[in-house]
Parts: structure tokens; sequence; C-alpha cells
């Protein structure tokens, strides 16, 4: 079991720690497939929504928060039934804005896995308005159920009355609907190639900025981040932050960092190469690599 996790199983009921510690394996960072959710319900005699409250100590001992030293954990269950951990992220010494919401966290990983809807949020500290409207933002947002401990659970549409969303902007293919967008690059470089995937996979319907960006490690591994815009625009969340979230998820330090990669539309309205490098400079010695490329 990873040390980071030492503390919060001690937290847990004993039945459910027995069987959730062989999960906590060195390759564990957050996710959960459906059967494992249900095997662990069933061996704990637990209701799924209880475990899911029950295992948010763990999803909390993914954050990293040197300024706050606040910890959040969010989990997010997909329409396949899998459920994706995220936790807070905060960069040492860095303006606020560079920071991750647990909420995003949780999202961005079931978005990068694969997941084209979101129907549950578990989370350990009722929502700000931050993580909300970027909540808003998902393919039928108003709808997604919220737990929070101790509270009757309620829609997204519950704590956001009245909001503000991609249909107002006319957006009618919202965050985590399938889409791709076409772009004109030859490269045989494979983290190239890989940023390029996440690239066409990337959401700013709002700028047309699309970007993503790639980070590797010494040891060859890579950490992947899309641009997630949001009607509200603040809330958007940048292809750094989300992997850096990612890395983290990995219980990888960021000085492990060897390489960067930000890609991004030529033709978006705005570039995100200012902030990306602000946040890789914040974490690691490393230049980065910055390649626009033109929409086919």
């Amino acid at each position: 079991m990873q040390d980071r996790f030492v503390h919060c199983i001690a937290q847990l009921p004993e039945s459910l720690a027995d069987n959730l510690v062989p999960l906590l394996n060195q390759d564990f960072a957050g996710h959960m497939d459906a059967q494992q959710v249900a095997d662990l319900a069933k061996a704990t005699q637990m209701h799924q929504d209880e475990l899911l409250l029950a295992l948010l100590p763990v999803a909390a001992a993914l954050a990293k928060p040197p300024i706050s030293e606040f910890y959040v954990g969010a989990i997010a269950k997909g329409a396949s039934g899998d459920i994706y951990m995220g936790a807070n992220l905060e960069l040492d010494g860095e303006a606020l804005f560079h920071s991750v919401h647990a909420e995003q966290s949780a999202i961005s990983h079931a978005w990068l896995s694969g997941e084209t809807g979101i129907e549950d949020i578990i989370v350990n500290a009722s929502p700000c308005g931050h993580c909300r409207q970027f909540m808003n933002e998902l393919v039928e947002g108003q709808a997604i159920r919220i737990h929070l401990p101790e509270q009757a659970t309620q829609p997204l549409s519950h704590y956001l009355p009245y909001a503000f969303g991609p249909a107002d902007l006319n957006i009618k293919t919202p965050l985590l609907s399938k889409q791709q967008h076409e772009f004109a690059l030859e490269s045989a470089d494979p983290m190239i190639i890989e940023a390029l995937d996440h690239l066409s996979l990337s959401y700013a319907p709002y700028s047309e900025g699309y970007a993503a960006v790639v980070l590797e490690t010494r040891d060859g591994a890579t950490f992947c981040g899309r641009y997630a815009e949001n009607a509200a625009f603040n809330p958007s969340m940048l292809p750094m932050q989300m992997a850096l979230s990612s890395m983290a998820r990995h219980n990888r330090d960021f000085s492990e960092i060897n390489r960067a990669v930000l890609i991004e539309s030529s033709q978006g309205k705005i570039s995100l190469v200012g902030a990306t490098m602000d946040a890789l400079h914040a974490v690691a010695a490393v230049e980065l690599e910055h390649i626009m490329v033109d929409p086919v």
C-alpha cells in the first residue's frame, strides 16, 4: 500500500479498510471500475452511496495543498459506473488561479479516461461557486447528483439555480460530449503525436483556443492535460493544471519532469503559453516546447 494512504485507512470502517488495502497498490491513482465498486459494496454490505462517501478520505489523500493545508477529496461517478477520484492541488508560492479544485480534478480524471457523462459527484465539502459553474459545463450538468456527508443528495440545479451555461452561448455540445477537431501536423515524435491526440479532444468553444499539454518524466512516463473552457470563462481548466493534477494522482513528484510540450491552435483568440510557462517553471527547471498548429 502507498504511504500516502496509511493515515486515511485508519479512519475507515474495518471491513472497508481490509477490502480496500489490496487495491491501494503502487499503481493506484484513484480509478476503480464498476465491478470493483460493486465488489467493495458487497464485501462491506454498504449501499453504494454510503460506500462512496466512506471512500472520500482516500480521495483526499491524493491532495497537494501546500498553501491552504486543506485536503479536499472528490469522486466522480461516470455513466459507465466507474469512479474517478480527484483532489485539490496548489502550486507552492504561486498565484491562486493555478490551483485545481477537487471536483475539477475528479471530472478531468473521468474525461481523460474516456467518460462521456458524469452522473454523481461525491465531495467532502460543499462545492464552491467555481466548481458549481465548472460542473454546469458538463453534459446534463444541472442533473448531476451532489453527495455530501450528512446532507441530503441534491442535483446541481439545487446548488446553482438560474444557471448560466453553454446553452446560453449557443453551444450544443458541452464538455464531455464526443467531439474531434482536426489539425495539420506531421511528426514522428511520440510525445508530440500524443499531444496532438489530446489537442483534437480539447474543449474550447468560446475562444477556439484548443490546446493540450504533455509532460514526460525521466522514466519515460507521460501525463496529459486538455483545455476545458467554461461559459463563465474563469472556471476554465488549463491543460497544464490538468496534467499536473494527473501527476499528483499518480503520486509522481513534479521534479521528475524532464520535458514539457504545449500544443495549441494557431487560430484561437487566446494563447495559453504564458500561463503554461508560469505553472511549469513553478514546479520544474524545464523549458516549455510550444507548438502552434493549423486547423484542417
